[in-house]
This record gives C-alpha cells, sequence and structure tokens, in this order.
C-alpha cells in the first residue's frame, strides 16, 4: 500500500472540513445554551479516515485503489459524531445545519425513524461544504453522524466487540445485541418524554 493515500493539500481540505463542521456545530451549541439554557451537545468527535479504511472501502465498492476515485466517491473520508442527550435534539440540530446557505445536503439516512435489521440508530448526513485556504476556497464532502448519548453506547460498543472478530453463536450475540439496541431505544424514548413533562410544568 502506498505510503499515503492523499497529498498534504488534499489532507489540507479535508482537516479543514472536519475544523469548520466543528467549529458551526460548537456554535450552535453556544447559541442553544444562551437561548434554551441547556448543553444539548454532548460531545463532537472528529476523524479522518485512514489509508487502510480507504483501500478497503474502495476494493468493496469494486473501485480503482487511487485518490481520485476516493475523492470521486467516498463521501465519508472526513466524518464527525455528534453526541447529544435526547431525540429531539438530533433533529433540531439537523435542521440547524440544513438552514445555513453554504453548506448542500448530499444525503440523508435517519436510522432513529428506520433502524437497521442490527438494532443500530443514527441519523447519517452527507455535506457538501467550503474549505478556504489561504489562495481559494474548494468544496468538501463529509459524513456526520447525529446520536443520543444511548445510540452512541451501543454502536461503539458493538463495533468494538465484534470489529475483525470470529465470534461464535453468531445468531446468538447478534439477537442479544439487538435486544440491547431495542432497551437503549425505549429508554431514549422514555427519557424524552420525562423531559417534555418537566418543560410542560415550567
Amino acid at each position: 500500500m502506498q505510503e499515503s493515500f492523499f497529498d498534504s493539500e488534499t489532507m489540507l481540505l479535508y482537516e479543514g472540513a472536519v475544523i469548520e463542521l466543528t467549529s458551526r456545530f460548537e456554535i450552535m451549541q453556544r447559541q442553544i445554551i444562551i437561548r434554551e439554557k441547556r448543553n444539548a451537545i454532548k460531545n463532537i468527535y472528529s476523524r479522518i479516515k485512514s489509508d487502510e479504511s480507504i483501500c478497503g472501502k474502495l476494493f468493496r465498492k469494486k473501485l480503482p485503489k487511487t485518490a481520485e476515485a476516493a475523492q470521486m466517491y467516498l463521501n465519508d473520508i472526513a466524518g464527525l459524531r455528534v453526541i447529544v442527550g435526547f431525540i429531539d435534539d438530533v433533529y433540531q440540530i439537523a435542521e440547524a445545519l440544513k438552514k445555513q446557505e453554504d453548506i448542500n445536503i448530499l444525503s440523508e439516512k435517519d436510522y432513529i425513524k428506520n433502524p437497521k435489521p442490527n438494532g443500530y440508530r443514527s441519523y447519517h448526513l452527507v455535506v457538501n461544504l467550503p474549505v478556504r485556504t489561504t489562495e481559494s476556497s474548494k468544496r468538501v464532502n463529509a459524513e456526520i453522524q447525529l446520536r443520543t448519548i444511548a445510540m452512541d453506547f451501543w454502536a461503539s460498543l458493538e463495533h468494538e466487540m465484534k470489529y475483525k472478530k470470529h465470534i461464535q453463536n453468531q445468531d446468538l450475540i447478534c439477537s442479544e445485541l439487538k435486544r440491547c439496541a431495542d432497551e437503549m431505544a425505549s429508554a431514549d424514548v422514555d427519557m424524552q418524554a420525562i423531559r417534555d413533562m418537566i418543560a410542560k410544568g415550567e
């Protein structure tokens, strides 16, 4: 495998996309604190896809292992995971992002209302945004995942337990993970209902 998939200028653009989006979410968070007196965004995690991960995805998609193909066909080289407290916060943050005029929404997948068969829940957005350097402005694609704390807890541990492992009793393990995901989703709904009851009484 090549030493580095992208040249330093291309890497700068993806890093810039992560910095730009992180800044926007931090401003949203500050605005929610000022207006609503609460902390909606709990954590923001970011990453640039590794060379190994990029090559693996190109291989699975039967695409050439080139930087050009990666830039053209992979929308998640730059990625953010935004963790919020409640289900409503997911949609509030997503709507706020959609209202930003220089960000184009390329795709949306609501795995909260339509969970994956294994129980995975999250709200995915692929966006296209401008990244400004000293010489110019170029548009870059990035993936954003919006999740509650419970959704992130399940997804993180599920990935850690199953990643690149040969698991015995596969059907039983998958069934148990699905059960846990459903129980956490139920807790998310209950916590949202409790929050709404408190808000009505204020």
